[in-house]
């Protein structure tokens, strides 16, 4: 793409602000030498990373990337066999440590919420554990070379140290010494160049012999080292040479450790600064109040207030833009200053923010196009050197768009034609903007031709645009209106200024019956468009209070089905230990019976069998008492026979009678099941077809049909592996026979045992299409996710 658009549209001041929130020199070159792309699959994959870090910035906050420094010139050096400085050491170290930190952060934000190109790239770090470990036992925090970092160095520090007690001593007993103290400028020793030396007045020098080292401003102070310390002197400074020595060995070694990892450390490098530089996108998307765009690669753009995101937030106005299906140009008409070249301006850059993979500062559900190019003519780059006018210079931009511009371009034309007579100007713009609308572009064009109207108005995939202009306060609005052209408002203005009204009544009358006409259309169109933007606010206002309305609906209906729930629990633990007791009691009568049985030798009386059976009855638990529901008369015309549709209402079900069960029961057909009801509790609901009967044949395959009834979840939290594998069979039965295409089946995070187990189950169902954790809105590794065939 022609860099010229870039400086057009002001890219650069973009990528000048997302650089900022780059935390690596890497990352900051990465931000400003971003490029768009136009290639829709690469654009995609770009923006998922931006979402997946503007995730995580909103769930954990973006990841210092702290001691991460460009270590490439010294590992590139090291490769050649240079020997690095504790400085460039310690720096490869922390660029290591941080390596891991984030690596870490990463994958313990994968866990939690799938982060798939993020995790991809965190996977790329390479294990420097080893490296980082030879560094840190050998240079500490302040670059120094450490005593440990060899034996014979931690040997030749202790004589340093030693010798350096020693000298001192020697220079102490000297200082204090009363002979010697009066000839000393101050009773202090110090360090010549390396060399342990005392102020002594000049006029005492030759009194001390040994060597001058160094002299103050005035002369008046010799800064000596005296003839006993000399020889102690040149030990000390021969045993600082062996140190040198032996540390230059020691970086040597480091050096050649991280030459074996060079090309390793330098893929770090680049693999952290585009972590670094897809934190920063989500930084700068954060900043903007940016929102993921939905992209396509069919010309279509439709933005939902759109911000230009170099305005301040307080100021800006957003517009609506849609582009690239009813019509494929746009015509915005108006006058001055009232934010036509700003309307430009951010349809084109935040097409190219979209195309770099930012985030655009849009509302969401907001759509963008990838182009292959876009092309811009806007502002008046006339020249004085090149002798190029104002009409030359756009004539000559427009000229090289044409030249280079595609069916899959986006051009933006403000003034089109302007800087000429108006007569020519306007048939030239027609002309400029019919090859380009035929060519099929998407275009954008500004214009104070009113010619342009009726041509937009006329051809076919062109509409008419203006900047909203408020009479009442003699100001532009900034807000675009598609659809509805731009009106002078010349005599407005002029009347609310106070022009005379006779020489505004003159004006009129110079204006053709025909420009009247039109003037009183695009009025009338304007004011329609106001009703209509009323009116959709008014119904927009009863839709958020309708919504909120059936929340409250829904709520409360949760609330009573809660209830009812906790009621239907606490019934079956009431039947439960009825149930209990009766077995309980039932066990205790045959015992008695067996008991009794054997005194009677194996025979028992009948009158005793009728007592105990008696007692075994009274044993078993009465049903509760079911609340009665007064029926519609007309729904009991006749008794239910086989084959009628009922209504269970105790189970809240419909279903079919397949047999009745004596005089008080039923088997009803209930969606896969089958169970006996009582008479008391069924309604008739559609008799069944009185028909010749039938033989039943049977039925050799299974229809499956959507039953509302079936779960589309399963909550199976606490159970084991065994019990839960059991659920789910049954539960995989019904959804495949209700036809269910998707289900849930919630386990929890806690060990992973029970996910692992149901993964492994549904790898082999037969009707498991596929199967995934669950996305972050659905519970993440909580829940798995199953598509049925």
């Amino acid at each position: 793409m022609d860099s010229k658009i870039f400086k057009t549209l002001e890219y650069q001041k973009i990528l000048n602000k997302l650089s900022h929130y780059a935390q690596t020199a890497t990352g900051q070159q990465t931000a400003l030498r971003l490029q768009p792309s136009d290639d829709l699959e690469h654009i995609k994959k770009m923006l998922k990373g931006t979402d997946e870090a503007y995730a995580a910035d909103r769930l954990k906050g973006v990841p210092s990337f702290n001691g991460v420094v460009d270590i490439t010139p010294a590992v590139k050096r090291a490769r050649i066999g240079g020997t690095l400085s504790p400085q460039e050491l310690l720096g490869i170290r922390t660029t290591v440590q941080a390596a891991r930190r984030i690596q870490v952060y990463v994958t313990s934000l994968h866990e939690e919420n799938p982060v798939e190109t993020l995790l991809y790239w965190s996977e790329q770090l390479s294990e420097q554990r080893g490296l980082e470990n030879s560094i840190k036992g050998c240079i500490d925090e302040n670059a120094e070379v450490l005593d440990s970092a060899s034996t014979e160095l931690s040997q030749i520090r202790r004589e340093l140290r030693s010798g350096e007690v020693r000298i001192r001593e020697k220079l102490d007993s000297m200082i204090r010494s009363s002979t010697v103290s009066k000839m000393l400028q101050d009773q202090l020793i110090t360090i010549r160049g390396d060399r342990f030396v005392i102020p002594v007045k000049a006029e005492y020098r030759s009194y001390f012999g040994g060597i001058v080292h160094d002299q103050s401003g005035s002369g008046a102070t010799l800064f000596i080292e005296p003839e006993s310390i000399v020889a102690m002197n040149n030990k000390l400074r021969e045993t600082r040479l062996r140190e040198e020595r032996e540390i230059e060995v020691i970086l040597q070694k480091l050096t050649a450790l991280v030459a074996e990892q060079a090309d390793m450390l330098l893929y770090d490098v680049d693999i952290l600064g585009n972590l670094d530089f897809i934190f920063a996108k989500a930084r700068l998307a954060r900043e903007m109040k940016a929102t993921l765009p939905l992209m396509n690669d069919r010309g279509y753009l439709k933005l939902k207030k759109g911000r230009h995101p170099l305005i301040p937030l307080e100021q800006v106005v957003p517009i609506d833009v849609e582009l690239g299906n009813s019509y494929t140009s746009i015509i915005v008409t108006g006058p001055n200053t009232g934010g036509k070249t700003v309307t430009l301006k951010t349809i084109g850059l935040l097409s190219l923010m979209a195309m770099s993979g930012l985030f655009v500062p849009v509302e969401d559900e907001s759509q963008l196009c990838v182009f292959d190019a876009i092309y811009a003519d806007i502002g008046d780059e006339q020249s004085i050197e090149q002798n190029l006018s104002t009409f030359s210079s756009h004539m000559t931009n427009i000229i090289s768009i044409l030249k280079n511009m595609t069916p899959k371009s986006l051009v933006l034309l403000d003034e089109v034609g302007a800087g000429t007579d108006p007569a020519e100007g306007s048939a030239l713009a027609v002309s400029i903007l019919e090859h380009i609308h035929a060519m099929g572009c998407r275009m954008v064009a500004t214009t104070h031709y009113s010619e342009l109207k009726a041509y937009a108005y006329e051809r076919k995939g062109i509409i008419n645009a203006s900047m909203e202009f408020d009479v009442a306060t003699l100001s532009p609005t900034y807000r675009l209106l598609v659809g509805v052209p731009g009106r002078s408002n010349a005599f407005a203005i002029a009347e609310r200024l106070g022009l005379p009204g006779r020489i505004l009544d003159y004006a009129r009358g110079e204006v053709t019956e025909e420009d009247q006409r039109v003037e009183h259309m695009i009025a009338s169109l304007e004011q329609n468009r106001l009703t209509a933007e009323q009116e959709r606010e008014k119904a927009e206002q009863l839709r958020k209070e309708m919504e909120a309305l059936r929340s409250r609906h829904q709520m409360e209906l949760d609330k009573l089905e809660s209830q009812r729930d906790r009621m239907l629990e606490k019934a079956e633990d009431e039947a439960r230990v009825l149930v209990d007791k009766a077995r309980s009691e039932a066990e205790k009568i045959i015992t008695d019976l067996r008991k009794l049985a054997q005194e009677e030798g194996a025979s028992v009386k009948e009158h005793k069998l009728i007592a105990a059976r008696r007692e075994l009855d009274e044993a078993e638990p009465k049903q509760r008492k079911k609340s009665t529901v007064k029926r519609p008369a007309a729904t009991r015309t006749r008794s239910i026979m086989a084959g009628d549709e009922v209504s269970v209402h105790s189970l809240n079900k419909k279903g079919h009678v397949v047999e009745l069960s004596g005089t008080k029961e039923a088997v009803i057909q209930l969606g896969i099941m089958k169970m006996k009801v009582s008479l008391d509790d069924l309604e008739l609901l559609q008799p069944a077809q009185t028909t010749t009967p039938r033989v039943q044949k049977p039925v050799t395959g299974v229809k499956r049909t959507r039953d509302d009834n079936v779960r589309s979840e399963l909550d199976l939290r606490g159970a084991n592996v065994e019990e839960a594998l059991m659920e789910v069979d049954r539960f995989m039965d019904e959804a495949f026979l209700a036809n269910l295409g998707q289900v849930h089946i919630i386990h929890g995070k806690g060990t992973g045992v029970l996910r692992t187990g149901i993964q492994e189950y549904l790898r082999k169902h037969k009707h498991v299409k596929s199967y995934r954790i669950g996305n972050y809105n659905e519970g993440g590794t909580g829940v798995t996710v199953a598509e049925l065939e």
